[in-house]
């Protein structure tokens, strides 16, 4: 099957949230309590994104990978970062059975340029105890740069790396 890449488009946010989630549900089992993955719904995350991309739309970036068929298969946000002279890659999920395509590479390789038009430097977050996307992103050059914290995902708290990378 071929992806292409696009920039999202409001119609694609309902989709955006069916992706977010079935990726969460698959990265997260096993790090998550299952009654924590269970509580945002394909719909309710479909509704943030379409929240959260009317406020930030000006500022930030989201790209789509799509199928052949048309189906929304992978994303990627990106924008300016709370963390000085840093942009900040917000989010990257590939459908599960796609995982291991090359879907996620190309999102990441479009996100280090969109990233690269911000800031000298990137950054991101990821959840401690997911090896499989520590995995990925140190294999994209990025490295654990010493900065955690603890965020709650629907209330349980989890603990989170700061990874990052430099853009140029």
């Amino acid at each position: 099957m071929s992806v292409s890449l696009r920039t999202a488009k409001e119609f694609d946010l309902i989709a955006v949230g069916e992706v977010h989630q079935r990726s969460r549900v698959a990265a997260y089992a096993g790090i998550l309590s299952a009654s924590t993955l269970e509580l945002r719904t394909a719909a309710a995350f479909g509704e943030w994104w379409s929240e959260r991309y009317r406020w930030e739309q000006d500022t930030h970036r989201m790209t789509v990978a799509v199928s052949s068929s048309g189906a929304v298969v992978g994303f990627t946000y990106v924008g300016p970062s709370e963390t000085e002279g840093a942009a900040e890659l917000y989010a990257i999920h590939v459908a599960p059975e796609q995982i291991g395509t090359g879907v996620g590479r190309l999102l990441m390789v479009d996100a280090l340029e969109k990233l690269a038009g911000l800031a000298d430097r990137a950054v991101l977050w990821v959840l401690e105890d997911n090896t499989r996307a520590r995995g990925f992103y140190e294999a994209g050059g990025w490295h654990a740069d010493g900065a955690t914290r603890v965020e709650p995902v629907n209330g349980e708290p989890v603990a989170q790396w700061r990874y990052s990378r430099a853009l140029r």
